[in-house]
């Protein structure tokens, strides 16, 4: 007997190195759970609590491992679900497959049951959207799938119909020039190398400046020597947009730390001053970070000829691999003696640190949300895998988890989206067995997809959770009065302990409260075997500040204050103790 439909799909996927799919079983695309489950041996099926979850999973696999991601829904609400998790794939650049089912294609189209055109919804958010017309029309698409997710490093997405996917291909008589069409599993890339004349225009540009700072995002992370090369070359100071958080250890001489909201002094020194700025491999979104209007010529590389001069205007582009590029430059880069500006921005950069001190030292109650942060931070090994979800706490772990070499990290990037973190997690500790998976995440996030934690102890996962619970959508709170000078509204989160929660689902939970135990508490739940949830409670006043912050910000503040926002009075004690005086200083 033949294959069917579903069977030559995941045949197909299994072809083009697809390993493990992450999703929900349902009525809806059960033909093709089938085909991997007669296919254990060579596909994993990971089954999840939510199909957002699966998504994101999927995502994080392909930002993890650099291979194709997968994820699988049912019809309707289940391929619904899963398009916040793919739209990140999209933002950040991950390739995806995504397969969803549709009902069965002589009642599709007449409201039956969850009925929705999943092909048609998914128009946006894929760049190569298919349904699966029959048997013979299996292999060519999902080849084409997996070729175009990989191809532009984003979504690709199969629909398949309930009776299509037991479709015999015996069944399905191929048309006489589908028939001759012959397909191939081989992926073909190529090293993209800039035009050599753009290259020595850029080394002209970068040679004649005086002070050169340099941006890298995630697109640096494989050229990581080029990199440091460059900037000793250039004396040129390393700020990192959060993607590129592990470019360069945190602690590097040459590196500033982040850039914008979670930004320091440092960068905030070598943006403001620079005359020159060389961007790697990222299109960091916040263009009011960069330097001023005409301050500052760009050199920008990127492997993306669209992403050039995205955010600024770029006086010389260069189109290629990150690595490449950087060799080739840095042949014709001339090392500059005069190295007043990085010593310069590297005493900004340790004021920073010196500054930052104060609120990972604190011995405040309520505990100050830097504590448990940086305590973590401290006893990370040097294979730890770090994630972080989207919030209050992504700031925290950009300034205060000091990435070192062997370090890996992922977040939602471009979408930022929240209840990222434990699925991320989660396709971490599947990707990278025998490494330890450390998350940090927010309570708001982590009530979102709480449930998926027990994913991670069918698995049995060393995953270390830590939720900062602060009671609020605390970068939201933030948000309303900085950047509008309103109150704040809307932002609790009600309690969840999050502790109990992790011991009702088979994994471990602990609790800090006092700062001055946050250490031995964490030094018990990471000698914990399997998954744990650590829940830190923390001021949920502390603010949420820019490294240094602006005229605008700073009225908008006082108006959000004297309009009644919620505990007023120890928010204004907060803005006086460091670092958050320094910052309002600048």
């Amino acid at each position: 007997m033949g294959r069917n439909t579903s069977e030559i799909v995941v045949d197909t996927l299994i072809a083009w190195g697809v390993d493990r799919v992450f999703g929900m079983a349902g009525d809806g695309i059960n033909g093709v759970v089938e085909a991997m489950r007669a296919r254990q041996d060579r596909i994993r099926f990971v089954s999840v609590r939510h199909e957002e979850s699966a998504a994101f999973m999927a995502t994080a696999h392909a930002k993890w491992t650099g291979k194709l991601g997968c994820c699988l829904a049912t019809t309707g609400p289940g391929g619904l679900h899963l398009l916040n998790g793919l739209y990140d794939a999209k933002m950040d650049l991950a390739p995806v497959v995504a397969l969803t089912g549709l009902p069965y294609k002589d009642i599709a189209e007449t409201f039956t049951q969850q009925d929705v055109p999943l092909d048609r919804v998914f128009a946006d958010v894929a760049a190569y959207n298919a349904r699966v017309m029959g048997a013979a029309h299996a292999e060519a698409v999902t080849s084409l799938a997996c070729r175009s997710a990989l191809a532009h490093r984003g979504v690709a997405h199969l629909a398949l119909a309930v009776d299509v996917q037991e479709q015999e291909e015996d069944a399905d008589k191929p048309s006489p020039r589908g028939a001759a069409q012959t397909v191939s599993a081989g992926w073909t890339d190529g090293l993209r190398l800039p035009d050599p004349e753009a290259i020595s225009r850029a080394a002209a540009l970068l040679n004649g400046a005086e002070r050169v700072a340099i941006l890298a995002g995630r697109g640096a992370l494989d050229a990581r020597a080029e990199l440091e090369q460059t900037a000793q070359q250039l004396g040129a100071p390393v700020a990192k947009a959060l993607l590129g958080k592990a470019v360069l250890p945190d602690d590097h001489p040459l590196t500033t730390g982040g850039i914008g909201l979670y930004g320091t002094f440092g960068t905030h020194a070598s943006m403001a001053e620079c005359d020159a700025l060389l961007i790697v491999g990222s299109t960091f979104p916040y263009v009011e970070y960069y330097p001023k209007p005409g301050q500052a010529r760009c050199v920008q590389i990127d492997r993306d000829p669209q992403r050039i001069g995205l955010r600024v205007a770029a006086d010389v582009g260069l189109v290629g691999d990150a690595r490449a590029a950087l060799e080739m430059l840095n042949a014709q880069l001339r090392r500059k003696e005069d190295r007043s500006f990085l010593e310069r921005v590297q005493g900004e950069a340790q004021r920073w640190t010196e500054t930052q001190r104060a609120a990972e030292e604190s011995r405040q109650t309520p505990m100050h949300p830097a504590v448990p942060v940086a305590a973590l931070g401290r006893r990370l090994p040097p294979d730890a895998v770090v994630v972080s979800d989207s919030g209050h706490h992504t700031g925290l772990v950009a300034r205060h988890v000091m990435m070192q070499p062997g370090h890996d990290f992922a977040v939602s990037g471009l979408l930022a989206s929240m209840a990222c973190g434990l699925p991320y997690a989660i396709a971490a500790g599947l990707a990278f067995p025998g490494r330890p998976v450390f998350a940090v995440v927010g309570d708001g996030g982590l009530a979102m997809q709480l449930g998926e934690f027990s994913t991670a102890v069918q698995h049995r996962l060393d995953l270390k959770l830590l939720v900062v619970r602060n009671g609020v959508l605390g970068q939201i709170k933030w948000e309303q009065m900085l950047f509008l000078g309103n109150p704040e509204f809307a932002c609790e989160v009600p309690p969840i302990d999050f502790a109990r929660a992790a011991e009702a689902m088979g994994g471990r939970g602990f609790t800090i409260e006092d700062p001055a135990r946050a250490g031995d508490v964490l030094d018990a739940a990471l000698a914990a075997e399997g998954p744990v949830i650590i829940q830190a409670l923390v001021d949920p006043n502390e603010p949420l500040l820019p490294a240094v912050v602006s005229d605008t910000y700073k009225e908008h503040l006082r108006k959000a204050l004297e309009a009644g926002t919620p505990g007023r009075a120890e928010i204004e004690r907060a803005l006086e103790r460091e670092p958050s005086r320094s910052m309002m200083r600048g």
